[in-house]
């Protein structure tokens, strides 16, 4: 079925559940209660592996940095560092300029949220009311993105049936006629599955008729068990033209308090990008910088990270099995469970925490209703595999044991 217009929530600016933080939600849902058992976290993205060793020097031989103003568009060696990774990690139509195509952020959540106020101004006017396009269950801050770019959010239900990814062939040309930037996840969150290059060429093929932009959000790309997830950016074309790729330290190299990514790509959105972070974002300390430059031209830490998550992933593959419809992810570190037949997947997130102790999330605050009642997260809980592998074995045995 087209995707259309009316398949929205409510717009931003309002009160309702919808539009808050779904941890905010999942505090006041368990505020009442006591864990059964002793705590375990699975709720809440946050890597736990080892920080890696050469943080703590690089910050020391750097910290006189902290007394300057830093360049809004980032330091001479991270932009090469970066690009250098990038040249290196992916099968780019070529290597990508630092001076020009290359932009520091303060971790990616704070690009991807700007991001969409910077596409509005690369695309102009629109017919019509103008939309941003996003996967259904997303990231939360796509639709505050949507929101301060006076853009209507358009949710696309990803499912079972689709692959976990947006039905390229369901939107209808409607909206995309009005589109100013679609957000893709790709490893998605939360369901870890990959877009592939006929993905990314049939969406880059989207953009380049219906004039949008594609901001795609890679920050889960280092964090896999089999093969390596790809790049919008190998398929966007000697130019990279409307298409923006995301990547954050948090998740490569277990740096989440390090806020420190890029955004690179289109060298005309980069640097409408860089107008707008002058004026309406903070610099990324230098320090900082120093840190990430070193951390991307290092990967012996980051197979050591994969490796953890692995050991964790070869454990929930024997303890979870077949149940709730589980399967191992294609990257990410996150668990998609189907709990529907014991329950929705509120009550079984309250029945995990006040019997097994164990908190996650439910599926339905990490999405969004759609115009037909359908809520594409609802019947799921998300588990994020950050513990240690003992207190992970530990969470997924009590899960099995509660649910049964």
């Amino acid at each position: 079925m087209a995707m259309t217009a009316s398949s929205r929530a409510p717009l931003a600016g309002g009160s309702s559940d919808n539009e808050r933080s779904p941890f905010v939600r999942l505090n006041e849902l368990l505020a009442p209660h006591q864990p059964g058992k002793p705590l375990i976290s699975l709720a809440v993205g946050e890597p736990q592996h080892p920080v890696p060793d050469f943080v703590g020097p690089e910050l020391a031989r750097h910290i006189a940095d902290f007394g300057r103003y830093p360049a809004n568009k980032g330091t001479d060696p991270f932009r090469k560092a970066a690009g250098a990774w990038l040249s290196s990690r992916f099968r780019l139509p070529r290597p990508l300029d630092p001076e020009s195509e290359i932009l520091v952020l303060n971790g990616s959540r704070e690009g991807l949220f700007l991001a969409a106020i910077a596409a509005a101004r690369y695309v102009g006017l629109r017919p019509g009311k103008p939309a941003i396009l996003m996967p259904n269950p997303f990231y939360p801050v796509y639709g505050a993105g949507a929101g301060a770019a006076a853009c209507e959010p358009v949710y696309l239900p990803t499912t079972v049936e689709n692959g976990f990814l947006p039905d390229l062939d369901a939107i209808d040309e409607a909206t995309l006629a009005r589109t100013v930037a679609f957000y893709l996840a790709s490893p998605a969150n939360p369901q870890g599955s990959v877009a592939k290059p006929d993905y990314f060429r049939r969406l880059k093929q989207l953009a380049d008729r219906y004039g949008f932009v594609i901001l795609s959000d890679e920050c889960y790309s280092e964090i896999y068990t089999r093969e390596a997830p790809g790049s919008a950016l190998e398929c966007a074309g000697p130019d990279f033209t409307r298409v923006v790729a995301f990547q954050s330290l948090s998740k490569r190299s277990n740096l989440p308090g390090l806020r420190v990514g890029f955004a690179a790509g289109d060298k005309k959105f980069i640097g409408i990008f860089l107008e707008l972070r002058n004026i309406a974002a903070p610099q990324v300390p230098v320090p900082l910088q120093h840190v990430a430059t070193v951390a991307y031209g290092d990967e012996a830490h980051v197979e050591e990270n994969r490796r953890l998550y692995r050991i964790k992933f070869d454990l929930a593959d024997q303890i979870i099995g077949n149940r709730y419809g589980y399967r191992r992810p294609d990257a990410g570190f996150c668990v998609w469970l189907n709990t529907s037949e014991l329950g929705d997947d509120v009550s079984v997130t309250l029945k995990l925490f006040k019997e097994a102790g164990v908190r996650v999330v439910p599926g339905s605050f990490l999405a969004r209703q759609q115009p037909n009642g359908f809520n594409p997260g609802a019947g799921y809980i998300r588990l994020a595999l950050v513990q240690d592998g003992e207190t992970t074995a530990q969470a997924l045995h009590r899960l099995v044991e509660t649910l049964g």
